[in-house]
């Protein structure tokens, strides 16, 4: 089997969906003739930690470890936070709205941490790394951002090893990512972050995305710099795995139970759903009585304060972060599942990891994003539930009413099938031969 390089600072037991996208592919690749190496960070600082997702790493793997520094203990003493305390993500506030403090520490990463806080990890890997492909006859590396700190170690070995095929897989934008501008950059930082970019793009022998929007992005930065096209951008999107689903027969709950899972963010704050739920609750006692919103993660205090606002809370049941295997129980027991896009300029491009587990789950989704966006296209392909834009509340209200009744969503089984993670694992496979 040919040997293949994995950079990928997100890792078991680190939770959450940065982990499972490549986790999901190493346990897969043995059988399409990969033996995968999994390079990660020894001491990262983790979201969240799920143990349930030891379970997929494959017997006998090799998992090269490294220590990294990162700024995180200087920054939770800057804003008053434990030791202990885990850092959000997303510019998530939970308790209390950003203070001065917070604001400061956004531009102090934004402006002197480039790309990223792991940036300090970049210069120890490469020779590291070096050595190790060159000892082991490695012949392709996979760097797996954000961070896009991995993309810098890729770039490194690529420059001091130019025969090794490097691919560099995006699972977010870079530049064109929801928090961009959130960052507070200098025009020098925002030029940095580009040119680091541009030369992702350049020196790697294959770029893969999640999504076609984004994929045509990458493609037109390059077409742009260079006034050159490229075959080498491709799609490779996210899925579910099939023996996750494998839960046994689960009892449906007995309300109207409509589920999040995973974080609720500020610009993913789906006002127009909570106006319409209050209308509906007004308007309909039946409907009243069957709601319940289960809310699994965490949850921005804008978020909370809205639902507030709209009298909504007596219906809300809040669950904290759960294990893997757990969350794909709640998704099967649920009724419908809510799939909230962020409101943002990159909303067209967005197609979160969740969203093929919802699929997968055989249970109705609804979502609130962009109608002519990616999430859009393989709904409607799939048949696995109804999309309203952000601000169509009378779409939403039909929705959600044509829900509650149980009329008309069938799953496209056969369509679903081609998302699933072994048959993505072959994708690649066949991409990575022809790099």
């Amino acid at each position: 089997m040919k040997k293949i390089l994995i950079l990928t600072y997100y890792w078991p037991p680190g939770g959450g969906a940065g982990v499972q996208r490549w986790l999901k592919f190493v346990k897969y690749f043995r059988e399409f003739g990969w033996e995968p190496i999994v390079y990660t960070a020894l001491n990262g600082e983790m979201p969240v930690i799920d143990e349930s997702l030891k379970k997929d790493i494959p017997k006998n793997l090799t998992v090269l470890k490294t220590s990294i520094w990162e700024p995180y203990s200087i920054y939770k003493k800057f804003i008053g936070r434990k030791k202990s305390d885990k850092i959000n993500a997303s510019f998530l506030s939970e308790n209390k709205k950003p203070g001065i403090t917070e604001k400061i520490s956004v531009f102090i990463r934004g402006n002197f941490f480039i790309p990223d806080a792991r940036k300090f990890w970049i210069k120890p890997s490469v020779p590291y790394l070096v050595d190790y492909i060159q000892k082991y006859s490695i012949t392709h590396v996979i760097s797996s951002g954000p961070p896009h700190s991995m993309h810098m170690i890729g770039l490194g070995i690529k420059q001091k090893l130019p025969q090794v095929k490097w691919v560099a897989d995006f699972r977010d934008p870079w530049t064109n990512i929801d928090f961009y501008e959130k960052l507070m950059l200098t025009k020098r930082s925002d030029k940095k972050h580009h040119q680091m970019e541009l030369d992702v793009l350049q020196n790697a022998d294959l770029v893969l995305s999640i999504g076609k929007t984004m994929n045509d992005e990458f493609a037109e930065m390059l077409r742009n710099s260079t006034g050159k096209s490229s075959d080498k951008f491709k799609v490779l999107t996210n899925g579910f795995d099939e023996e996750d689903t494998k839960t046994g027969i689960l009892k449906k709950d007995t309300k109207f139970s409509m589920a999040h899972v995973g974080t609720l963010v500020k610009d993913r704050n789906p006002v127009a759903l909570w106006k319409v739920l209050k209308k509906l609750v007004s308007e309909n006692s039946e409907f009243a009585m069957q709601l319940e919103l289960k809310l699994v993660g965490k949850i921005d205090i804008a978020v909370k304060e809205e639902i507030e606002k709209y009298g909504l809370s007596a219906y809300v049941s809040k669950i904290d972060y759960l294990p893997h295997d757990e969350v794909i129980k709640e998704q099967q027991r649920s009724k419908v599942l809510l799939l909230l896009v962020n409101d943002t300029k990159n909303a067209k491009g967005i197609l979160t990891g969740k969203f093929f587990e919802y699929m997968a789950a055989g249970t109705p989704v609804l979502a609130i994003g962009p109608v002519n966006g990616d999430l859009a296209k393989i709904i409607k392909e799939t048949n696995c539930g109804l999309i309203s834009d952000f601000k169509d509340e009378l779409s939403l209200e039909k929705n959600i009413l044509q829900l509650f009744q149980d009329q008309g969503i069938n799953h496209n089984k056969e369509t679903i099938s081609k998302y699933s993670r072994k048959n993505l694992t072959k994708e690649l496979a066949e991409l990575l031969k022809n790099v």
